[in-house]
């Protein structure tokens, strides 16, 4: 039966779309096949609003193993016959109406990325954003999220190692949750997402298809109102035990030689997993849906063409290799079902009980082919003004630092996140090195090889608001600044482009220049853009999120020496500040809120200083003059200097000058800026090699864990760790 243009809008297709369908079918198309087309044009699967400008951003490199949107995840070389497989994406949407199973599912789906190209997992990493910590449904979907990455993390049996947490009003409604999957793999036995050679089966391995999770991708391209919760199915359900039986099989059938192509069934299922398999390998497929094993009875073709059923795979085999691949999947005692099998002719033509229920070409549904491309129209954001005309000088230099600083650090964007870290297993593999040696970036070991990763995501999203461009710089730029305070060389970057919906002119500003700057900064670092992921409408009622383009980086020790560290490790170690300190309290946790106020320019950077700052802390990490190393971010000064000091119980005592407002220097959050600690022994030779940047030298480390700020007591270590370990969870549990 035909397909009728209300049906095709009601699906989520534009009306010009529902006719650039009929000229490509030459027909009018039934409903399976606009259900079809509705998923895989729809944002989240497409892109069509969004590839125009992310084909600007630095997508070569010299150790990029895959061009970014080759694969399902990049690939870079990290020596030793090495390479590294990562990738970041969004499970926003289904997080905001079920956190447990929309954040676990984010944390299965990006894993299955990683391993269907032959990669084993060894890290997860999240980036988190929630409303205000004293809302009811803030702490309701906190608790879920939290629970949701631990649960399938911890059962799946990969470390979360690193991430991040922010609270801010304009989440209340739209929260981030942000998943990413480091992997390594043995350069050469990568696994494609292809499919060629006529006559060569078709499989479907892992678990029953059913109805869960059907129209997500149509769901995650819509913004959330109050209905959505209506739209529960489109919440998938995991279960990481079958994902790691899934897991072991897949990179067990690998080594065999016998498959020609795998791909993960994440958004738009087996619609999305047979038209880019077959789209890449310039084949069709001939499907019949009635041998995909189901868990509900009478599913109906479109039910099943769109199901996002977790821990699924779709693999192509060389023909007549069938029995090995079976019993491999056997052994894991894992369904692996013929369904299908390759096609010369480049159509995808599914059937049902014999009956020919769609029929399209694979090109005609994906991004790169007949997937719809647009350009949206963007104009300055009417907030700007208020920005702009922020004056520092109408806020005035507190009397009493020490009781600002008591509540800074308190802060929930700054305390410790220690109550959502312990939820999660951070030691199984035994890779981590953070337990007991912190870095700013996590750092992991390779096994079977010197070599370790460091790994983090990152972005200030209050920056970006402020100046989408300059504030996409400082993503990049603090991500391969905490790399390289672990000890690492930046390698390359995923994103997670975090936004509201692009028609609206000021958001998509906020995106095309968030793009910008990423790219000028990654190119700037020599971090090219391996792939990652668009969430567009994130936005409710109340209005979007703040653009929040969130970055994870790789970077590579060539061994485990290299690594430094962020905590004092010595009494009577000289204290250095790297970079200047500026009359800067842009946009800064205590001006935001502290001070109460909302709209400020984002906070200095400079992408030349940040580039020799980034360089000279390298160079004297790995010439071994420094004891540790830690990045001013969140909080400023007075936050870096009491994280470092906590981490082993010792105390600091600086003297801040007079030349810039005494707020500034403590709270400010001017970036390019690194606090490192030094034997004094090795003091002429460090300052020899930071001749090329500027510097100030601060004070010392003391043994008596108190701190001294300008000769006056501030107190106790322990007091102040006491306070900034527990502010989280005592909001959380008021």
């Amino acid at each position: 039966m035909e397909a009728t243009v209300e049906q095709a809008m009601k699906l989520g297709l534009r009306e010009d779309e529902f006719e650039k369908i009929k000229q490509i079918l030459g027909r009018t198309p039934n409903f399976n096949e606009v259900a079809m087309y509705s998923v895989m044009w729809s944002e989240h699967c497409s892109y069509k609003n969004s590839i125009k400008w992310l084909k600007t951003l630095p997508r070569d490199g010299a150790k990029l193993l895959v061009k970014a949107g080759e694969e399902n995840a990049g690939l870079v070389d990290i020596g030793d016959g090495l390479g590294c497989v990562f990738k970041i994406e969004s499970h926003n949407h289904p997080s905001a109406i079920e956190p447990f199973q929309g954040a676990a599912t984010g944390v299965g789906g990006i894993h299955r990325d990683i391993f269907t190209m032959g990669a084993r997992p060894i890290a997860s990493l999240n980036s988190l954003r929630f409303g205000k910590v004293d809302n009811p449904k803030t702490r309701w979907l906190i608790k879920g999220v939290v629970k949701g990455i631990g649960h399938y993390g911890n059962c799946f049996g990969v470390p979360t190692v690193a991430g991040e947490v922010y609270y801010e009003s304009c989440y209340q409604t739209n929260p981030l949750v942000n998943a990413m999957s480091v992997g390594v793999v043995t350069v050469g036995q990568t696994v494609s997402a292809t499919s060629h050679g006529a006559g060569n089966p078709v499989f479907i391995v892992g678990a029953s298809t059913g109805k869960d999770g059907i129209g997500g991708a149509s769901f995650a391209s819509a913004d959330i109102s109050e209905n959505s919760a209506e739209q529960l199915p489109a919440v998938q359900v995991g279960d990481p035990f079958e994902e790691k039986k899934l897991l072991e099989a897949c990179l067990e059938v690998i080594p065999t030689g016998a498959l020609i192509g795998m791909q993960d069934m994440g958004a738009a299922g087996i619609t999305c997993s047979t038209s880019e398999m077959s789209a890449k390998g310039e084949h069709g497929m001939i499907i019949h849906l009635d041998k995909v094993p189901t868990r509900q009875d009478n599913m109906k073709p479109w039910e099943m063409l769109l199901s996002e059923s977790q821990e699924r795979m779709l693999i192509v085999v060389k023909k007549g290799r069938e029995d090995e691949v079976q019993k491999v999947f056997d052994k894991w005692d894992i369904h692996c079902v013929q369904i299908g099998e390759v096609t010369t002719d480049t159509n995808l033509k599914y059937y049902m009980n014999g009956e020919l229920v769609a029929d399209v070409p694979a090109e005609s549904m994906v991004l790169g082919g007949g997937a719809p491309v647009y350009e949206r129209e963007y104009s300055e954001p009417r907030y700007f003004a208020q920005i702009n005309s922020f004056d520092p000088n109408s806020v005035p230099v507190p009397g009493e630092l020490k009781e600002i600083a008591y509540e800074l650090i308190q802060l929930p964007n700054i305390a410790s996140k220690r109550w959502i870290y312990e939820q999660y297993d951070s030691m199984v593999g035994t890779g981590n090195t953070q337990t007991n040696e912190p870095s700013d970036a996590t750092v992991v070991r390779v096994h079977g090889s010197d070599k370790a990763l460091a790994m983090t995501t990152d972005c200030n999203s209050r920056y970006v608001f402020a100046d989408p461009y300059k504030g996409g710089m400082i993503a990049v730029s603090e991500a391969a600044r905490n790399i390289v305070c672990s000890g690492g060389q930046p390698v390359a970057i995923t994103n997670c482009l975090n936004f509201g919906n692009p028609y609206n002119p000021e958001v998509y500003y906020q995106f095309v220049h968030a793009i910008k700057g990423m790219g000028d900064a990654c190119r700037k670092l020599d971090t090219p853009v391996t792939g990652g992921n668009v969430s567009f409408y994130n936005q409710s009622e109340d209005g979007p999120v703040y653009p929040t383009p969130t970055i994870g980086m790789v970077g590579v020790l060539d061994n485990l020496s290299q690594k430094m560290s962020l905590g004092f490790k010595h009494a009577g170690d000289i204290i250095y500040m790297l970079g200047v300190n500026r009359e800067d309290i842009n946009c800064s946790e205590y001006l935001h809120h502290l001070c109460g106020v909302t709209h400020s320019p984002a906070p200095h950077f400079d992408l030349e200083e940040e580039f020799a700052l980034q360089t000279t802390v390298l160079k004297i990490i790995r010439n071994k003059l420094i004891k540790s190393a830690h990045d001013i971010s969140e909080g400023g000064l007075f936050a870096c200097l009491l994280e470092s000091a906590m981490v082993n119980g010792l105390g600091f005592s600086i003297v801040t000058g007079d030349d810039v407002r005494k707020d500034a220097t403590l709270f400010g959050e001017a970036q390019s800026r690194v606090v490192i600690s030094v034997n004094p022994d090795l003091q002429p030779l460090l300052e020899a090699e930071l001749a090329g940047i500027p510097f100030i030298k601060l004070g010392h480390v003391t043994a008596e864990s108190d701190i001294v700020i300008d000769g006056e007591g501030w107190g106790y270590i322990n007091d102040w760790k006491q306070a900034y370990d527990t502010a989280l969870e005592k909001l959380l549990n008021a």
